[in-house]
């Protein structure tokens, strides 16, 4: 089987993924899958250099979008699967209180099916969607699968907004009220010493100033049990503009700060 590394090789077909996957696998390669959806903006880009800088790793993408980008050539991806990969089927992990479990479920299948046809060993997802991070974490961990999880950071614009493809669909007129969603979690996290009643405060106080109410904003552990009375937590939100929801978050240590260091 010839191949040309960083040339993003496209395959349609899952079978021939597997194929590649076993052999790379068996000469002892580190196989990096980045599932992706239909689309690509900078965080996504940032999600494949990071799964290039792992050491002896080979990077495939999944994507499903209509046509292959070329940013992925450019990127010196090693494999595209350009194709459906779990398709018609949810993975259940606990999570179902969330606003978006149904589409959250379909999500970890997705990034199961990708891992598992790829013979992945490790996966690379993004901190943007959380929970679906977490999500994944938990069915990673249940059926033991051997592939090793990675988050990297949230990438943002200009103005401290997420990177999304939703983005683009805000309406002009409601684009500076956008701002205001990481800058009320921002505010939150900076209050953090103080506590989670102040953190849920800040933020709700910044967002009203903007004029908007949350679809929802929450402080979690980092497994989404309740939050911590001291300790890493995440802030999440979410608000609709013109139609468009919008979520993010930021990680927020509760309880710590300057006035609560020990001597």
């Amino acid at each position: 089987m010839a191949f040309e590394s960083g040339q993003a090789v496209v395959v349609t077909d899952p079978e021939r993924l597997a194929v590649y996957g076993r052999a790379f696998r068996k000469v002892g390669k580190s196989v990096v899958v980045v599932p992706l959806g239909e689309g690509i903006h900078a965080g996504h880009i940032q999600l494949i250099r990071a799964a290039r800088s792992l050491l002896g790793a080979v990077v495939m993408v999944t994507y499903r979008g209509a046509e292959v980008p070329e940013v992925f050539a450019e990127e010196k991806v090693d494999v595209v699967f350009h194709g459906e990969l779990g398709r018609g089927v949810s993975v259940r992990t606990g999570m179902d209180h969330l606003e978006d479990a149904e589409a959250i479920a379909r999500d970890v299948a997705h990034v199961l099916a990708a891992a598992h046809a790829t013979h992945a060993t490790d996966i690379v997802l993004g901190e943007k969607d959380f929970e679906l991070l977490v999500a994944t974490q938990k069915a990673v961990s249940a059926l033991r699968m051997e592939a090793r999880l990675h988050s990297v950071p949230t990438v943002r614009a200009s103005g401290g907004v997420a990177m999304s493809l939703r983005n683009a669909d805000v309406p002009e007129a409601d684009r500076d009220a956008a701002l205001a969603l990481s800058a009320a979690l921002t505010a939150g996290a900076h209050v953090a010493e103080r506590g989670a009643d102040a953190i849920l405060d800040t933020a709700r106080g910044v967002l009203a100033a903007a004029g908007l109410v949350p679809d929802y904003l929450e402080l979690r552990d980092l497994a989404f049990g309740p939050a911590p009375t001291r300790g890493d937590a995440r802030l999440l939100g979410a608000v609709t503009l013109g139609g468009v929801h919008l979520s993010d978050n930021v990680g927020v240590p509760v309880g710590v700060g300057f006035k609560n260091i020990e001597g």
